[in-house]
Order: structure tokens, then sequence, then C-alpha cells
């Protein structure tokens, strides 16, 4: 497993983040105590050392189960990333959303949870269209300063929101959002539009969520198999399935299994990208970790992106057109080196 900085930061992150969205069996699937700490152990034992979970995953007992195996094992090597926002309280009108209020009783729930002093990284989980951005960077900041978390972060919120965030965390000497954490795969790639050229501009690692769209650029869908996600879902219609077959195509060639094409297209798109990488049984995080084995040909990179392309609307479309390229650059747009 390599590592990469985390952002515009010092802190190094495995090149895979373990996901553990499904360590606990409340509603009906996950992994028990048990196998969560052999999944945990696995992707240790492999060099990953990014943990991601939330106050919400399975109504906390992601948490405390992370937290389980954590009191027993060097909590330093470890990177811990939780999230707050979502509800855990349904009479508490306060036990929900962006707010400072919330901020500070969810994280010192977590904090009890996890069984440890600090979380690494806290990400707000969804913006709540009430909130002030500049009471929660201000909250996030003052958390820093407590000790309590060590970097900032933010998932599921509009571009202009984080980026009036960060841009006020620079004016004010908070800190800032590091990584942005979003739904990103060869089926979601709406993210482009907005969120990742602003993630680029501001250093932001992207941390994509659901990078296998439930399981859907694994092929077992269309091998017939069974899974979470219902027949009338995005992910299986026949835009899917078609993106689908080329991820399985490529894979055959390579001699892979699907799940490493598409994992790896999520890395090789230009920006420092961060894939978290769910597993409720070991047999599944074990055939992904072997992913970072695997590296993309841009021939490869190039079928995946016109399979998978979309249209960026506007203004991403118009400033591709030719008529634009040619006002904008005259001669020269193709020996102009624009910013990475």
């Amino acid at each position: 497993m390599n590592y990469q900085l985390l952002g515009r930061s010092g802190l190094k992150v495995s090149e895979l983040c373990l996901g553990t969205m499904g360590f606990g069996t409340e509603n009906g699937w996950g992994a028990d105590q048990a196998t969560s700490f052999r999944i945990l152990e696995t992707y240790a034992a492999a060099g990953g050392n990014f943990v991601d979970t939330a106050n919400r995953y399975k109504e906390g007992t992601s948490e405390k189960i992370i937290g389980e195996f954590m009191s027993t094992r060097d909590r330093d090597y470890f990177v811990l990333a939780t999230k707050y926002s979502l509800y855990d309280n349904m009479t508490n009108p306060n036990a929900s959303g962006n707010n400072r209020k919330n901020m500070m009783r969810s994280v010192e729930a977590s904090l009890r949870r996890l069984k440890t002093d600090f979380i690494d990284v806290l990400y707000l989980h969804i913006w709540d269209h009430l909130t002030p951005i500049e009471e929660v960077l201000r909250g996030l900041d003052d958390l820093v300063r407590q000790g309590k978390i060590r970097y900032a972060a933010i998932s599921d919120t509009p571009a202009w929101i984080v980026s009036q965030g960060n841009t006020l965390a620079a004016c004010m000497g908070w800190s800032p959002f590091i990584a942005l954490q979003v739904e990103y795969s060869l089926l979601q790639r709406a993210a482009e539009r907005e969120l990742i050229p602003m993630a680029k501009h501001f250093g932001m690692t992207v941390t994509p969520w659901a990078p296998l769209a439930g399981g859907a650029l694994s092929g077992k869908y269309l091998r017939g198999e069974k899974g979470r996600i219902v027949p009338q879902s995005k992910r299986l219609n026949a835009n899917s399935q078609r993106i689908t077959e080329e991820v399985v195509s490529i894979a055959a060639l390579l001699g892979v299994p699907p799940a490493h094409v598409a994992l790896q297209w999520t890395k090789a798109q230009g920006f420092s990208s961060i894939p978290v990488v769910g597993a409720t049984k070991e047999a599944q995080l074990e055939e992904n970790l072997k992913s970072v084995d695997l590296t993309l040909s841009p021939e490869h990179i190039d079928r995946l992106n016109q399979a998978s392309a979309i249209e960026l609307g506007f203004p991403g479309d118009f400033f591709n057109e030719e008529g634009v390229k040619k006002n904008n650059y005259g001669g020269f747009y193709d020996r102009i080196q624009r910013p990475s």
C-alpha cells in the first residue's frame, strides 16, 4: 500500500480508505463485531491506515466497533475519519444539522463511542441549507484548537458553499477543508461539473464514496447475482449496463476483476483521489486491496472515459466548443500549459 498526503496537509494516508458503513448488523445486513475486527486487521496488515465512519452508521454501532478495536491497538497508527450532521435523536430539533450545537454534541458522542481523545478528520456529512457556513468553519476551527479533531473536511455539499468556506478559512486563519467526500464512479460522474474542479483549485483530496456504484461495477448484476441495489436503480439501467460491460471487457483483457479497473479509474483522473472501499466480508476487502497493483494504460482510461462521458452542461460544454477555444486562445490552445 502506498501513501499520499490528504489535501493541503502533511497527513499521510493510505491510497485506499476503508469504509465501515457496514460494521454492525442493524437493518438486517452488515458485519458483526468479530468479522469487522478481521476486516480491520486485514486492512492494517496490508498497510492501510485510513478508516472512514460516521455517527449514524448502523445507529452508532460502526463507531463502537472501531472504538473497541482501536482500544487494544496503536491508535496513533490509524487516521480515523468520522462525520457529524445526520440525526441520532428524533426528539431533539438540534440533534441533527450542521449547526454548532449539534456539531459539539455529536463530536462528544463520537469520541465516547470511538473510545478516543481525538478524531483525525471530521467531515460535515451533508449540507442542511440552514446553517451559515461561517458558523460551521468557526466551530470546526474551535474543535481543532481544543485538540478534539485534527483536520476538517466536508461531504455532499454544493461546490459554491465549500468554496465560500475555504475562502473564509483563508481570510480568518481558520482550519480549511482538506478533503471532499462525494459520490463518484464510472456510473456517477456529475461531480466533474463543479465539485471536482473546485477541489482541484483548493488542493483538496476527493474521497469518492460508492466508487463501485454499490457493487454494480463489479459486474455481479450482469452475471445475474443478487445484491442490495433495487432493479429500478439508475445503477442498473441500460446506460449503466453498457458502461459496466466496457469495464468487464477491459478487465478480461487485463486478467483482473472488474472492480480493480473501476477503482483504479477513480485514481487516474488527474486529481488527488482516495476511493472509500467498503466491506462486510474479509474476502471482499482482500480482493479490492489487490487493485493497488493495477495500472491502467492511457488507452484503457480513454476507453472508460468515452464510455462513461457525461454532458457537463453550461458552462463546461461551452468552454469546450472549438469556436470558444479559438477566441480564448487563438491558435495556441494546444501549446499553452494550463494549471493541473
